[in-house]
């Protein structure tokens, strides 16, 4: 479909069905000068917190970051308040009192979904939930849902016409032989596409995938799976990112994977069961030299860990507080058990299981902090959509297990903005610094102290011997264009109920 019939579709709706789903125009609103005030400054560069501040953006670029001043300074009298009020020379005044500011937050994993188990919802559902939760740049690593309409959404994104993040679009290339390969990565430079997406291919096939990809200068991400290329391989193609931890340990592990005779890699029971046990088959001497392979080679490991979180403890998993006001009904029917369904594997799940990939999880987060360790970079990305992962709460639910696994939450946050505009090769971005564009969140709390204050859902905190709940992203400023977060998850919450009226 051409981009001028997407954009049609997009934003005028030629039928009732397409105006009830077509992403809604933006209401994210650039200002010539905005000032946001008295804010904590963590810039993401890893440094410690600073502040309080003020910081000023001219259209999309931070044009400085100073100590804070009292509000008479700028030329207008009176007391303090925390109600913003006019200021001459800005257009726009924030006042960040009591709050943190963070660059916006970057997901390397974020697939854009239009709907789930065959039923459609609306297209800026996802995004909305995303802007919602401070994520200001979303990576799509496989454009499921067509080329064409997810390199029209990041153009309508870029022109601010629908309230979305940055997005970079990845596409899934696979092939029968090396010819068709080459073709289809050409055509993806063609229509667009600003990077890869590679998961099983034969050796000749993949060789012929890097090689058109490097002409082409489409960096190559890759969920690896299980087949003959592991990651040493890969990284000697010139892979830019490995998705997950698939052929990392299988690279380290002398022979083939020690699986049951009785196991079948399409049976996705018996891949997701198994797949995380290659964690305890590796040896360490081996495992050692993999981890320096793939930082000598420069690639960014993207770990996902929060999407197999389940797997160690699913009745956590499926009974998450923000599904109640956030979750699409057709995406908690897609998450059910059904054999036919991508990464619906949880019948049967044991208390063996999930003993098993606790011990995963342990293995798996030392590797990654090891990884880091030797100077290789690491990535926050989510894959919501699958697993009882949902988007937006998915992100700031990856950065918490970073932390699980050993990082300190300043770490965090820079895996969570610089090391992922690192990954991109985004050279203005994912730190605050007077010159780089204005992606920036300004969260209700310190995240320093506990990353939930991200949440959407906020946070309970005692004051003065009484309960009261807050936290959240306030605002969400994509390049300059300033979003009102609680708005945004306050039509979530109306899709969801209308999705659900409208239930059979």
């Amino acid at each position: 479909m051409r981009f001028a019939t997407l954009l049609a579709l997009s934003l005028a709706g030629t039928t009732a069905f397409a105006q009830n789903l077509a992403p809604s125009p933006s209401q994210g609103v650039r200002y010539n000068r905005l000032l946001i005030r008295n804010a904590m400054v963590v810039d993401g560069a890893g440094n410690p917190a600073r502040g309080p501040m003020d910081i000023v953006v001219e259209g999309s670029t931070i044009a400085s970051i100073r100590p804070a001043r009292p509000i008479n300074e700028f030329g207008t009298p009176g007391a303090e308040s925390r109600e913003p009020r006019a200021v001459p020379g800005f257009d726009r005044v924030i006042d960040a009192t009591g709050m943190y500011v963070t660059p916006g937050l970057i997901d390397m994993h974020g697939h854009i979904h239009h709907g789930r188990n065959r039923q459609p919802w609306p297209k800026d559902y996802v995004y909305k939930l995303w802007l919602a939760h401070g994520i200001t740049t979303v990576r799509e690593p496989g454009s499921g849902e067509g080329m064409d309409t997810t390199v029209a959404h990041a153009r309508l994104s870029a022109e601010n016409r629908i309230a979305a993040p940055t997005i970079i679009p990845y596409v899934a290339v696979e092939a029968d032989s090396p010819d068709s390969a080459r073709a289809r990565v050409r055509r993806v430079k063609q229509r667009g596409g600003q990077g890869i997406k590679v998961f099983i291919n034969r050796p000749d096939v993949w060789a012929a995938i890097a090689d058109e990809a490097k002409k082409n200068d489409l960096p190559i991400a890759t969920d690896l799976k299980i087949q003959e290329t592991d990651a040493i391989d890969a990284a000697r193609l010139g892979v830019r990112s490995f998705e997950h931890w698939y052929g990392i340990p299988d690279a380290a592990i002398p022979g083939p994977q020690h699986f049951p005779d009785s196991y079948s890699y399409d049976n996705e029971a018996d891949r997701f069961r198994w797949a995380g046990d290659l964690w305890r088959q590796a040896d360490s001497a081996r495992l050692s030299r993999v981890l320096d392979t793939l930082v000598a080679r420069g690639v960014t490991w993207d770990p996902t860990f929060a999407v197999y979180e389940a797997n160690r403890d699913l009745a956590r998993a499926r009974t998450l507080p923000w599904f109640g006001d956030y979750a699409m009904p057709q995406l908690m029917a897609f998450f059910e058990p059904d054999p036919t369904r991508h990464g619906s594997y949880h019948f049967d799940w044991t208390t063996t299981d999930e003993i098993m990939w606790r011990d995963n999880f342990r293995r798996w987060m030392a590797a990654v902090r090891e990884f880091a360790a030797r100077g290789g970079n690491v990535t926050v990305g989510s894959d919501a959509g699958f697993i009882y992962h949902l988007y937006g709460f998915a992100t700031i639910r990856e950065m918490e297990l970073h932390q699980e696994a050993g990082f300190h939450p300043l770490e965090v946050i820079r895996h969570a903005t610089s090391n992922g505009a690192k990954a991109l090769g985004l050279a203005s971005t994912g730190v605050l610094r007077p010159g780089y564009v204005a992606d920036i969140a300004i969260v209700d709390g310190n995240p320093l102290r506990n990353l939930k204050t991200f949440y959407g859902t906020g946070v309970e905190v005692e004051r003065d011997g009484r309960i009261e709940r807050r936290g959240g992203v306030r605002y969400t400023i994509k390049q300059g264009i300033v979003f009102d977060a609680p708005k945004l998850l306050e039509d979530v919450r109306a899709m969801v109920k209308e999705a659900r009226t409208a239930a059979p």
